[in-house]
């Protein structure tokens, strides 16, 4: 089911023009999640729109969140589908984190093409 669910988060982001997916396979590593899948947006208005698109496609097909962080800021959406975390990040926030280089074990790290 986790690398489907993959799938189908990255084509929700990419419908929306997110920047920089990439999908982190972070199983053996910790207990949180099987894989994070990063992506940003330019603006807090993109972030959201983002995230809208997201729960809206993975609602259709019976997916939810169990929990999500960061909302109302827009400037990093924590959604959490228990076997995959996305982090939607507004660009600057992502380059002060750099989520993508502190899970990267040497080759963990896979950039999302459609």
């Amino acid at each position: 089911m986790s690398q489907e669910l993959v799938k189908q988060i990255c084509k929700a982001l990419a419908d929306k023009k997110a920047d920089g997916i990439k999908i982190i396979s972070i199983k053996g590593m910790t207990d949180i999640a099987d894989y994070f899948v990063i992506c940003s947006g330019r603006s807090a208005p993109q972030v959201k729109a983002i995230l809208d698109n997201l729960e809206e496609k993975l609602e259709l097909q019976g997916v939810f969140a169990k929990r999500k962080e960061g909302v109302a800021e827009g400037k990093w959406i924590a959604i959490d589908y228990q076997e995959v975390i996305v982090h939607i990040f507004h660009h600057e926030i992502r380059e002060i984190y750099q989520l993508d280089r502190l899970w990267n074990s040497g080759n963990n790290v896979v950039e999302y093409a459609e």
